[in-house]
């Protein structure tokens, strides 16, 4: 998982506010949760006074009238507790899970719209950690802890004016010890937080090396990764667990350390209060003073672990807001094309990509593409073909220059409208954990009828496996196609862009890893979608792209050659030399596969 830097500690009380506002759409609930729990506090303080009357009435004096009419105190103050109990509980719960639905759709949208260079830093496992594991952690702190913060704090307040009433003498000494107390939940905060912090990330690397380890099993296995998968997985579940372990340390501590210093004055009243003089108590007061101050321990208690929950909320409302601020990918443009000819231009095109400004990709590139030409991009790795393609989608800004559709600015166009241009074919096919069906129309958003959706099957002849399924078009296809072939998930990738119907097709050579057979039935479907639209193929195999109107030939982010293949064969340049690797090599003739390091 890539490290983000650090990021300095915002307000806990700016980072909290900012998270209430996801509360906020749900206050009259909340309004009847907080109520409930004042309610449920105040009964449990009336319980701890009412020891007073009851010892000094019931059992001392023997007072009849006020016996006769407790048992029915009692059953509507204990009842009076479960119902609001109850509805604090459930009105607190269903807030929090409002809250937890809106997070993540706004989180999940958001992610939607970030650049790709955020994607190129970070791992989808750490992001995945962020949506599930981070909110959950905050909508315990939004809603969760504010009902027990709420319930401790007037439980607290409660036993307070309990213990005042009885006797504001011994009162006094809590609130002596009241700054120790704040101290040390104050320095517990702090040191929370930051181990919070550190938990989030351990669990994103544990989601990361998890995910990549599921996905990516048939390597797993087939090179005998599996011990060395396993250790990664169990040290990255060791660090995540050693760090739980210290927020649990510090928690316990200053749960502790709270509890012995209340415990103190507990002692120290009870030793008070016991000895002869003016500070002498009647047996209910004293009973009812000392249950009150044995009582306050637990929301004393409580609110210490609260405090540890809100920081960890907090830790993980900071991380998700620190992805919510930043900014997506820009859509300044106004202009809109229906459906353009297709004519593509490259003006003195510079690009480096955002987290490499010391290293260009693209170098001063000139070009122009006419409306319906095929055009090949070729070159060895990392020559900027991939980079050439990405900047037309804008998935990346040009940091120089222009690039125009049909002599429009391509900034000045908006992102839907631009993309809705743009068919893509690539080797490495994604497709969903759906119908077959769904993954062709997904070419058509708006609408496709399923006689579309067999139209386009049957011109990139998918229909020819797709009719010897079960369940045909509604055949589910498991986790990026996996219950397909690779010719099989090609032909599908070809119908949606047969749906799509853009004006402007990008293949990234299709049929490069396929079986002779499979080949046959996507270069005859390619045939189809090429006609009558500007297309422009990433080539690795030079065979494949012969009979292309223009050839550019790329070299460390420039365009060194340009010209059709007898053109470029006759110059005898980087061209010629890539071609003859591939035909007249004896290895390459006799595979008649192999592929020069031409991505």
């Amino acid at each position: 998982m890539s490290r983000k830097k650090k990021i300095p500690f915002k307000s806990s009380v700016a980072i909290y506010k900012r998270l209430l506002r996801y509360v906020f759409p749900y206050w009259r609930i909340l309004l009847v949760a907080i109520l409930g729990n004042v309610f449920y506090a105040a009964s449990d303080s009336s319980m701890t006074y009412l020891l007073k009357p009851i010892l000094d009435k019931g059992f001392v004096e023997q007072q009849m009238s006020f016996l006769k009419w407790l048992p029915i105190l009692l059953f509507v103050i204990f009842f009076a507790r479960a119902l609001t109990n109850f509805v604090a509980n459930y009105c607190m719960s269903l807030v929090s899970r409002n809250m937890v639905r809106d997070l993540r759709q706004v989180l999940f949208a958001h992610y939607l719209r970030l650049p790709a260079y955020y994607y190129d830093s970070n791992s989808s496992g750490s992001m995945l950690s962020t949506i599930i594991y981070n909110v959950s952690q905050v909508a315990v702190a939004g809603t969760d802890a504010l009902s027990m913060f709420i319930q401790s704090v007037f439980l607290t307040l409660g036993l307070l004016i309990v213990m005042f009433i009885i006797s504001w003498k011994f009162s006094l000494l809590y609130l002596v010890a009241a700054p120790i107390i704040a101290f040390i939940i104050k320095y517990a905060s702090s040191r929370i937080r930051q181990l919070s912090s550190k938990v989030q990330f351990a669990m994103g690397d544990v989601t990361h090396v998890a995910e990549e380890s599921i996905e990516g099993y048939r390597v797993v296995k087939a090179f005998g990764g599996t011990p060395y998968e396993k250790s990664k997985f169990n040290n990255a579940t060791e660090t995540n667990r050693r760090r739980e372990m210290k927020v649990v340390l510090t928690k316990s501590l200053s749960i502790s350390a709270v509890q012995i210093i209340g415990g103190c004055v507990l002692i120290l009243t009870i030793y008070l209060a016991t000895a002869a003089g003016p500070l002498k108590l009647s047996a209910g007061s004293f009973v009812a003073l000392v249950s009150a101050m044995l009582a306050i321990l637990k929301p004393m208690k409580t609110l210490t672990n609260i405090n540890a929950i809100i920081q960890r909320g907090l830790a993980g409302a900071e991380s998700i807001f620190n992805i919510l601020d930043i900014e997506a990918e820009r859509d300044t443009g106004n202009k809109k094309l229906q459906r353009a000819k297709g004519e593509i231009s490259y003006h003195d095109v510079s690009f480096t990509y955002p987290n490499s400004q010391d290293k260009k990709v693209l170098h001063h590139i000139n070009a122009l593409i006419k409306p319906g030409q095929s055009v090949a991009l070729v070159g060895r790795s990392g020559s900027g073909k991939s980079t050439f393609v990405s900047l037309l989608l804008r998935f990346y800004d040009v940091t120089n220059g222009e690039i125009r559709i049909d002599g429009i600015p391509a900034h000045d166009l908006k992102l839907s409208s631009l993309r809705d241009q743009f068919a893509i074919v690539s080797q490495n096919v994604t497709l969903f954990n759906d119908t077959i069906e769904k993954n062709i129309a997904y070419g058509k958003f708006g609408g496709a009828s399923e006689a579309e959706v067999i139209h386009a099957a049957e011109v990139s002849h998918a229909m020819e496996f797709i009719r010897e399924l079960p369940d045909g078009l509604k055949t589910v296809i498991g986790d990026n196609g996996v219950l397909l072939s690779g010719g099989q998930r090609q032909r599908l990738a070809i119908a949606r862009a047969v749906l799509k119907d853009a004006p402007i097709l990008i293949m990234d050579e299709a049929t490069a890893s396929l079986d002779t057979e499979s080949e046959r039935y996507i270069q005859e479907a390619m045939d189809v979608l090429t006609k009558n639209r500007t297309t422009i193929v990433i080539a690795h195999r030079l065979s494949t792209i012969e009979n292309a109107d223009l050839i550019m030939v790329m070299d460390h982010g420039e365009i060194v050659e340009k010209g059709t293949h007898a053109e470029l064969i006759q110059l005898d340049g980087q061209y010629a030399k890539l071609h003859n690797m591939q035909f007249k090599d004896p290895l390459v003739t006799d595979s008649n596969e192999a592929q020069t390091s031409i991505n």
